[in-house]
């Protein structure tokens, strides 16, 4: 028979830390006098019918990002339903919320399962889905960084740092995945014997590892030597971000203090909180909450009530909201999620 963690006491735990980081995001910006009246508003007057809208965009990416992990399945022959390939993800993304990082592996493996190839493959598959979303979030971040003069704002020295550093970083970065996929989808044969000449060092059992994984990540590449399948996965990759943009563009919609965002303030914002949640701030720390009132307080002026009970509508929308339909998706399938959470010590590569 299948085993079933305690959900209720799992989602209590996650209620509760909801309650803890928003009581620190208090402590960390308080001011002399913490309004709250003005922070249980942003509660009280929301447009539920916005919301419900945002809520579906963002349930929306799940099927894109299924969508784009069947192009980086054709190159290995196999295929998966949408339908199964979005269960997968979903279930992914929930094992995220509720096991933290060893949750990152649930994904491919299932999907490995359910597909009938190695897991390295689909762990390759997982490598190249971070960077393309990586390069979009630096396209995102430069954005932001050209709209900035425009609000001619004296910003605070956590932002500041984030602002000069983050013009040498995005170029940096965005050039290093680029050449990295550049090299690996038309040389990969010599970057990867080069690579393993430079891993030499290494105890045997890492380099064999290391060694998989170089193989599995240049066959996880092989989608992108096909420009039929390249421009599948810049295109499904483009319009799962345009509906990213939605969805936040409608939950700003839902609150009043923030309902006339336009759609380049929802772009900014939405850059600088998703290279922000990567590039830790100084003295202010990191995390999608705290990013996301930094950003609200000193770029848009918003009250510091305010941006933080919008930070914890922006946090459950981005995360928890897939919670529910992964366990629904879970049960359906009988997973056992005592075996999902040591899947990081007990899957071979």
């Amino acid at each position: 028979m299948t085993q079933h963690p305690n959900w209720p006491r799992r989602l209590l735990f996650i209620a509760l830390a909801a309650i803890l980081v928003a009581a620190l995001l208090i402590y960390r910006f308080r001011s002399t006098s913490f309004q709250w009246h003005v922070f249980l508003t942003t509660f009280y007057r929301v447009n539920w019918l916005w919301l419900a809208i945002s809520i579906f965009l963002m349930l929306l990416t799940y099927v894109g990002r299924a969508l784009r992990w069947e192009v980086m399945l054709r190159p290995l022959s196999r295929k998966l339903s949408l339908l199964k390939l979005t269960y997968d993800t979903v279930i992914g993304f929930t094992a995220v919320v509720l096991l933290g990082r060893p949750g990152e592996v649930v994904r491919p493996y299932l999907i490995s399962v359910n597909a009938g190839v190695p897991f390295s493959s689909q762990m390759a598959a997982w490598v190249l889905e971070r960077m393309l979303d990586l390069l979009i979030v630096l396209l995102l971040f430069g954005f932001g960084l050209t709209r900035i003069p425009a609000h001619g704002l004296s910003l605070g020295p956590g932002l500041r740092w984030v602002l000069g550093a983050g013009g040498y970083l995005v170029t940096f970065i965005g050039a290093a995945c680029v050449l990295f996929l550049v090299l690996f989808r038309n040389f990969s044969g010599p970057v990867r014997r080069r690579l393993l000449s430079a891993l030499g060092f290494l105890p045997p059992k890492h380099f064999e590892r290391a060694e998989q994984m170089l193989t599995a990540f240049a066959k996880g590449v092989e989608s992108t030597r096909d420009p039929v399948f390249l421009l599948l996965l810049v295109a499904y990759t483009a319009i799962e971000w345009a509906i990213i943009v939605g969805s936040y563009y409608t939950l700003f919609r839902s609150f009043p203090v923030t309902s006339g965002f336009q759609i380049n303030d929802v772009i900014v914002f939405l850059g600088f909180v998703a290279f922000g949640s990567i590039v830790q701030i100084p003295g202010i720390g990191g995390g999608i909450q705290v990013v996301s009132i930094v950003v609200l307080t000193e770029i848009y002026n918003l009250p510091l009530e305010a941006a933080t009970g919008v930070a914890i509508f922006i946090w459950i929308i981005t995360f928890v909201v897939v919670v529910p339909f992964g366990l629904l998706c879970a049960f359906h399938q009988g997973i056992n999620w005592s075996k999902l959470k040591h899947l990081p010590q007990d899957v071979p590569l």
